[in-house]
């Protein structure tokens, strides 16, 4: 479904990402974890074709990005408030969205009303504008909001920072639906790696914008993974 070969971006003379090669196919939940500073919103970026890359190329169901918005049908994604429309209510940037992908009000108002418990009674009917939410209730309203128009690749970066263990635990489960009911391709950036084990089938660690391991996620993953940062803080320390 998402194929990778020969990515790299740079600023200044200095590299940031650098993928010889990763296949993501059809219906996998992908998780990207790493330090700040990794590359994994560099890499989301790449892929949504927000910035362009300095050599090579993403391929999504076989549409080269930067080249096409043939893949954008079928693509969503909630990066941060950036994807937002602040002076908009939540219900008003649902239509947008929703009229975007061919939905009308109704196809979206059935969508949004399968989430009221993730909502919290926060969101729907509080004519309040998008900007003057919390941070979380903005991630709420995102993140649903990638949901409109059965999109077949879905892409969340930190989809579990700033919220309640409560709406964590029910976006998980949202989240697993997705790929193992319906087959959606989930692609995740977390800095949480309990979450992102409990949700991705498969997690692949950035280091300095370097794929550094590629895993199949199963019992020892987390255990696995940190270890691995753990190690990356003892270096750090020796360093110092």
């Amino acid at each position: 479904m998402i194929y990778t070969k020969e990515l790299t971006k740079s600023y200044n003379g200095n590299t940031v990402l650098n993928i010889e090669e990763l296949t993501i196919p059809k219906g996998q939940s992908f998780g990207l974890v790493g330090n700040n500073g990794a590359g994994k919103t560099t890499y989301f970026s790449l892929l949504l074709d927000l910035i362009k890359p300095s050599t090579g190329r993403i391929t999504n169901n076989e549409i080269v990005v930067d080249e096409s918005e043939d893949w954008k049908p079928f693509t969503s994604a909630f990066i941060d408030e950036s994807f937002l429309i602040g002076y908009l209510t939540p219900e008003e940037y649902f239509y947008f969205i929703g009229d975007l992908r061919g939905q009308n009000k109704a196809d979206v108002d059935a969508l949004t009303s399968q989430f009221e418990d993730f909502f919290n009674g926060e969101i729907i009917g509080k004519k309040k504008y998008l900007r003057d939410l919390s941070k979380g209730n903005q991630k709420k309203a995102g993140i649903v909001a990638a949901l409109i128009g059965n999109p077949e690749v879905i892409v969340l970066d930190e989809p579990f920072a700033n919220l309640d263990p409560t709406t964590q635990i029910r976006l998980k489960q949202i989240l697993k639906d997705l790929a193992e009911k319906q087959g959606v391709t989930i692609l995740i950036s977390s800095h949480d790696l309990m979450h992102v084990t409990d949700v991705c089938e498969r997690i692949v660690v950035l280091e300095k914008g370097d794929v550094v391991k590629d895993l199949k996620t199963s019992p020892a993953t987390l255990k696995e993974l940190e270890v691995h940062f753990a190690g990356r803080l003892e270096t750090v320390e020796e360093e110092e």
